[in-house]
């Protein structure tokens, strides 16, 4: 009875905590008195049993036959039982046998009692479990309410000043960027216009270009009579040109405008400027013999005198700048038959191919300033548009938010007297169940009492022991939803518990399995949010401000759900001088060396820690501040020793595992003397792997040049669906295919033919892409070309080597001091320094160094991390 009294003292106390806690704005799910209200409601194991023992302690026999007394459970059978435990003689349990047998009948009532106030308690407390259960999800949604509507009252007040500063901006902001739009189109227009008068001179000159390749088509025949070339000096401005003693091809020429084209066609023929002795160098101008040049030399006689001798005229030419008779007297050249003719149209050829070169860069350039002239009017006119939207909706936005403002606080009033009333009744419900459970508990252990002292006087000497059933606690399986979605409520638990201890004259088990409602606070609510508002002005013209923007909230987050985030976002402005640079980590450790010997480098890196920010700088991934290298094992290197019996080799040699690709140059340009140069060199590098000892490289060699004709070239790259045979028709002809037969592969070399055409280098090193594909996969790919001028198309050259560069190391040999080097070194794989080997004549590429040095730089003991590409 004690007992009763403090809980109902506890709950008092916890009802007044709760109704303060509200009072103040306080969750009560987070006061410790909610704590205790729920320990009540869903009244443990180890509570009951503390009860239980209480009770049980210090009830006496006649407390126990007067709370039976008092209680719904008392009948005449019961009051027959309890007298009979108090000695009382007047019962007809009497009448049974003597002994303990004699009180079967006592104790089956009695335990069929116990049987039913156990069940009893067991369906209160789910009973009241479920109430409180329900109950606090009803006041966990009414919270919910509360929080999302001071969240949307808050966040419209917002929205209401944010419209106020939308109106002022929108009226700064749209004539200004109207501006900004007018000037973009005009600069624009401008732009393309100059870009597009360009491109129409260059594709006239291209159209020239075309009609004198046709002109000059050896296999067509269509200029028969002897051409005059001849060099000129403007008396002026003392420039030297190139003309052509032919009407109709100097005709053409002279149609030619842009200063690119000028420029190529001095450039192409730049040999011709040193005289007759350069003339004779070329192979395909013969010199008439019998003509020499007019040279006029002054004779100084006369003493100096103290004063200074008026100078002639020089501009008194009347040829002004042409070639007089004199000069063609002095320099009159003719075009022989045959291979002279071929030569004339590879450098007319080298011409057209840079004019190309310079067409496709301008069309590059148009679509890009196209492409950045659009997207740039697009986002002009789309800021101007949602000004303009912002403009003429912040009227229509300002009023939406006070009226959403008073909703919210509406709604939020409403629900908290609601959320009152739930607590109310959770709290008078938390009485009837405290005191249900006391009675019940009150009732078993009076009902126990009184079997046991009935027990007690059985007079037989039986111990009369006697066991109850005992159950485990519930275990409760998975529930049926996982939360209660809006107007369905929540789910259903099945709960089943175990027997520990089957009943041996005691109750039997109360039933192993029941169901009850589970997870019924509401599902989350994830916030959603409207689009962001436009940006607040700058409060500050210089030296650092703040702008703002704001969105709406169009589903607060409530039960838990994903939160809004941020609500608003500011952003700094006309902060120009506040900048951050990024930051980089330590220096890393020293790479292995790239090379055993012959000069080697070492490399160590710097990564980005921190980005910049602003205006702030960041080194890029090649510069010095992120990228160092120091050289090492700068030694010459030492060939290997043959073995007995075995060939010696004349180079360094290489036992790697790799996929070479070699390509040798085979243009008209090389010379017969280049040609067995570059073929004696291959021979040499073959066997440098063939003599390694422990060959594991194979090995692909194509041989490329280029038609010597426009008609040809025109063929290797035409836009229609013609088939090309590119061994034949563009001289690009792949020798042999991966191979470590490397006695075949040099004979192959040296039964090579000089094919003496043009230098189709970007279609030679896509042939080797195309081989690459044939290569193994464990095997490390590499691709060597040797080259002794500049291919027919410098920007296709490029776009080949990057391709080539993302999936094998690319190495350029360059002969002579004619080779673009430094294009080529654009081309080669980084760092260009171990991937370039500069070779100044073909008498060099002779000796066994420059394999030497391909050698060290492609095939390292330690191999070091490559990179291919330029990044």
């Amino acid at each position: 009875m004690k007992l009763s009294t403090v809980v109902i003292v506890c709950l008092l106390s916890t009802s007044s905590a709760i109704n303060s806690a509200n009072q103040n704005g306080i969750s009560t799910e987070t006061s410790s008195d909610a704590k205790v209200m729920e320990e009540v409601f869903l009244r443990s194991e180890d509570a009951h049993k503390q009860s239980m023992e209480s009770i049980l302690s210090s009830m006496s026999l006649a407390q126990a036959v007067q709370n039976l007394e008092k209680s719904n459970v008392s009948t005449p059978e019961l009051m027959q039982v309890a007298n009979l435990a108090m000695g009382k003689a007047n019962t007809n349990l009497r009448k049974q046998p003597k002994g303990y047998a004699g009180l079967d009948g006592a104790r089956k009532l009695l335990n069929d009692m116990i049987y039913e106030s156990m069940s009893k308690y067991d369906a209160e407390v789910a009973k009241c479990t479920d109430y409180y259960s329900r109950q606090c999800a009803a006041m966990e949604a009414c919270r919910g309410q509360i929080a999302a509507s001071n969240y949307i009252a808050a966040n419209s007040r917002a929205l209401i000043l944010d419209n106020q500063a939308t109106i002022n901006k929108c009226e700064v902001d749209i004539p200004t960027k109207k501006l900004q739009l007018s000037q973009h189109l005009l600069m624009c227009k401008h732009e393309l216009g100059k870009l597009n008068t360009r491109l129409k001179i260059v594709m006239g000159d291209i159209a020239v270009m075309t009609m004198i390749l046709k002109m000059t088509d050896c296999k067509k025949k269509l200029i028969q009579e002897k051409m005059s070339l001849m060099k000129c000096t403007d008396q002026c401005t003392k420039k030297s040109f190139i003309e052509f003693n032919h009407e109709g091809l100097q005709a053409e020429i002279n149609k030619m405008q842009s200063s690119l084209s000028h420029e190529l066609m001095q450039d192409t023929f730049k040999d011709l400027v040193s005289g007759i002795e350069s003339l004779e160098s070329t192979e395909f101008l013969q010199v008439d013999a019998e003509i020499s040049p007019i040279v006029n030399k002054t004779k100084f006689s006369n003493p100096p005198v103290p004063r200074t001798k008026v100078p002639g005229n020089p501009c008194n030419d009347p040829m002004k700048g042409a070639p007089s008779a004199a000069n063609k007297r002095a320099a009159k050249c003719t075009i022989g038959n045959g291979a002279p003719c071929y030569k004339l149209q590879e450098r007319f050829l080298l011409i057209q191919s840079g004019i190309q070169d310079e067409r496709d860069e301008l069309l590059e350039h148009i679509d890009m300033l196209k492409m950045f002239c659009e997207e740039t009017k697009t986002t002009l006119e789309g800021q101007i548009q949602d000004d303009q939207d912002m403009l003429s909706n912040a009227q229509t936005k300002l009023a939406a938010a006070t009226e959403k403002e008073a909703t919210a606080g509406e709604t939020a009033r409403q629900t908290a007297s609601e959320n009152n009333q739930l607590n109310a009744d959770l709290v008078k419900q938390m009485k009837t169940c405290s005191g249900n459970y006391i009675n019940f508990e009150t009732e078993i252990c009076a009902l126990k009492k009184i079997r046991g002292e009935l027990y007690k006087m059985k007079g037989d000497g039986h111990s009369g022991f006697f066991q109850d059933c005992e159950v485990s606690k519930w275990d409760p399986e998975e529930c049926t939803k996982t939360c209660a979605r809006a107007g369905e409520g929540g789910g259903e638990q099945k709960l089943t518990r175990n027997v520990l201890t089957h009943p041996n004259g005691g109750t039997k088990c109360l039933p192993l399995a029941a169901m009850r409602s589970c997870n019924n606070q509401p599902c989350p609510v994830d916030c959603k949010l409207s689009i962001w508002s436009g940006w607040s002005k700058c409060s500050a013209q210089c030296g650092g401000g703040v702008s703002q923007r704001l969105r709406d909230v169009k589903v607060a987050m409530k039960y838990g759900g994903k939160p809004c985030g941020g609500t608003s976002q500011t952003k700094s402005c006309n902060n120009q001088a506040c900048e951050k640079d990024c930051g980089l980590t330590a220096w890393t450790k020293w790479s292995t060396c790239s090379k055993d010997c012959d000069g080697g480098t070492m490399k160590r890196q710097k990564f980005v820690k921190t980005v910049a920010e602003g205006a702030g700088k960041c080194p890029g991934a090649w510069s010095i501040k992120r990228l160092e290298y120091k050289k090492c094992n700068m030694k010459r290197c030492q060939k290997p020793a043959a073995a007995a019996g075995a060939v010696a080799a004349k180079t360094l040699t290489c036992d790697k595992k790799l996929d070479i690709v070699l390509l040798i140059d085979g243009s008209g340009s090389v010379g017969s003397k280049g040609w067995a140069a570059e073929i004696k060199a291959s021979q040499l590098f073959v066997d440098a792997f063939a003599l390694s000892g422990n060959p594991q490289a194979k090995m692909a060699v194509i041989l490329y040049s280029g038609p010597r004709t426009w008609s040809g070239v025109r063929k290797c790259f035409a836009k229609n669906g013609r088939r090309v045979n590119m061994a034949e028709d563009c001289k690009v002809k792949t020798v042999t295919h991966f191979t470590n037969d490397y006695k075949k592969v040099k004979k192959l070399i040296a039964g090579l033919t000089w094919p003496r055409g043009s230098t189709l280098t970007s279609l030679a090193l896509i042939t080797a892409k195309a081989e690459l594909s044939l290569g193994r996969k464990d095997a490390q790919s590499v691709v060597v070309t040797l080259t002794d001028g500049r291919p027919l198309s410098y920007r296709n050259t490029g776009v080949a080597s990057r391709i080539v560069r993302k999936s094998a190391r690319l190495l350029w040999v360059p002969i002579t001091r004619y080779a673009p080097r430094r294009r080529i070194k654009r081309w080669a794989t980084r760092r260009w320094q171990e991937n370039v080997e500069f070779v100044p004549t073909f008498d060099k590429l002779n000796k066994p160094d420059v394999i030497d040095h391909l050698i060290a730089d492609m095939c390292p003991k330690n191999k070091p991390k490559v990179q291919f590409g330029r990044r």
